[in-house]
Order: C-alpha cells, then structure tokens, then sequence
C-alpha cells in the first residue's frame, strides 16, 4: 500500500514507519520536526518537511490511507496553553480531513488516547466507558475523534482510532527521544545513565496492592503493529473507536524493580506527594482490539525496559 504518515519523526510514529516499511509498504513521512527529528525517519521513507495544516499541498489520490500521529501531546502544557492544542491538533487535522476527503483517499488511522476517557470510575477501560476528558490535550483528541465520526457517515471514510494507554520501549533506532519528558520509564532511565540524580515516586497511599498507582504499560512495537491491522479492519463509511493495551496493570513499584533489574542500577527514588487528578488505577480492556483486529501484545514490561534502556546507550 501507499501509506502517508503524519508526524513519522516522533517516537510512536517513527518505530510505526520502520515496521510498515519492512512490511512492504510505500511510505511517506509528513513532519514538519517541530518534535520530531530527521533521522528518525526510516531511511526507506520519502520525507516532506511540511506541517499537516499544509496537508492539502501534499495529499492526493494515489495514496491508499493516511496514518495520523502528528500532534502535540504535553497534558501540563495543554493546561497552561490550550490555544496551542486547539489550533495544532484540532484545526491541524481537521485541514488534514479536508485534504483526505478531498483526495478521496479512502482510510484514515488516527493515534487517539486514553487520556478522552478522563478519570474514569472503573479500573478495566472498554470502548462503552463515557469520554470525559479533564484537559485541553485529551479534549482535542476526542474533538477528532467526533470529526471521524462525523466523516464517515457523510463521506464514507473508513476511519479507525486507536487509544493508546503507556506506551514505551523502542524498536532499534527508533525510540523515545522527547525535548520534554513526562513519561515514567525513559525518567527512570535518566536515573540509571546519571542524567539525573534520583526518581520521584508520586504517592504511595493509593488504594493499590503496593500504595502506588497502577497502569497499563505497552510495547511501541506492538501498538505499532496494530497499525498495520487497523487498515485491514478499516470499513468504509464506519469510524471504529478500539483501545490498545495489555489489559494487565503494574504499579509504579513494579516499574520501578523492572527498570533495576534491567539496567543493574539502584535507581535511587524519593517519596514525592501526589499529583491532582491521578486516577489510583487506569488499565485497558483490549478485547475489542482482540475481536475487530486480531491483535494481542506479545511482549511485556520487562521486554519494555529492555529495548528502552538499549536505546538509551547508543
């Protein structure tokens, strides 16, 4: 297939490129580096510099589905300045939309997030648990979300979104290189190389088996890989919402023992009070991924660790 990636130099993006590239496809990677970085391209990917507001000037008919990473993603940055994630994610891809229904490319994958479900108030999050994002960035998501929808009924895209939980390891080359880190296991990481000096543990007083907060934790290469199933699942005129994540839980703690185990360092941490608004347990039902894609994860938490903290070194 001819495939348009959007946002291919960022890390979820990027490691998606490299196995749709080794799985035959002709891809072209749109990223305009705001976050990205050029050699996170796969070198068998044809790259345009260009932002997805631009989209129009770079879709046409001869592609057979797009792939929507590109996106700002900071919650703490979406708090403090929703204007951003307004005008990039939204009105970003809504010009992307308008380019692809114009084109009449036919599918469209897009990297949604958990983060549409807000704090819900159950454990095991399906597809059926209400949407009440608690920040701009989450809003945004589920704002392209209803686009989907919305397109698929009047136009007859063939649309899929895909909620990601944790995401984390890397693929090779590829992984996680963020200018702004939030995520837990690339922090601790920066422990274990001497970039930082000890890790904060937020809390240990959650109603959880160890005190700390529990999260479902996925390999980038098999969400990456559920990508790959998506366009074969994707149906004409429908907008499929699925989760990806393991449906297993870990807590901090556990985190924590596997990143020690993994590079061979203590890994200092410190008790840090909580942070506002973390839900005590957040893990995703992936039955539905199971059912509509066939799609099960295949590697796990230490596997996580392992990849990451390779990466890490080079």
């Amino acid at each position: 297939m001819k495939l348009l990636v959007t946002g291919g130099a960022g890390y979820i993006g990027s490691v998606c490129t490299a196995r749709l590239v080794e799985a035959g496809h002709h891809v072209t990677v749109l990223d305009d580096l705001s976050t990205g970085h050029r050699d996170a391209v796969h070198p068998d990917a044809r790259f345009i510099e260009a932002r997805v507001h631009d989209a129009a000037d770079h879709v046409d008919g001869s592609y057979d589905a797009v792939l929507h990473f590109a996106a700002k993603s900071l919650v703490g940055e979406s708090v403090e300045k929703p204007e951003l994630y307004w005008e990039n994610n939204v009105v970003g891809s809504l010009q992307l939309i308008n380019a692809v229904t114009a084109a009449g490319v036919g599918t469209m994958i897009f990297s949604s997030t958990a983060a549409t479900y807000g704090a819900p108030d159950r454990t095991l999050i399906d597809e059926s648990c209400p949407t009440m994002p608690v920040n701009p960035y989450g809003m945004s998501k589920l704002a392209v979300d209803m686009m989907l929808t919305a397109q698929a009924q009047a136009h007859g895209l063939a649309a899929v979104s895909l909620r990601y939980f944790n995401v984390g390891g890397a693929y090779g080359v590829f992984g996680e290189r963020h200018a702004t880190e939030t995520h837990l296991v690339p922090n601790l990481l920066k422990v274990a190389t001497g970039e930082r000096n000890e890790a904060a543990i937020f809390g240990n007083d959650y109603p959880t088996r160890d005190g700390t907060c529990v999260r479902d934790y996925l390999h980038v290469v098999d969400l990456s890989d559920a990508h790959g199933l998506a366009l074969d699942a994707a149906t004409p005129g429908m907008h499929q919402v699925i989760n990806l994540g393991t449906g297993t839980g870990y807590t901090v703690n556990d985190v924590l023992d596997a990143v020690r185990r993994g590079t061979g360092h203590e890994v200092p941490a410190r008790l840090a009070e909580r942070r506002p608004g973390d839900p005590a347990v957040l893990v995703a039902s992936n039955a539905k991924a199971k059912d509509r894609l066939g799609w099960a994860p295949t590697r796990g938490l230490d596997d996580i660790v392992t990849d990451a903290w390779q990466f890490a070194q080079r």
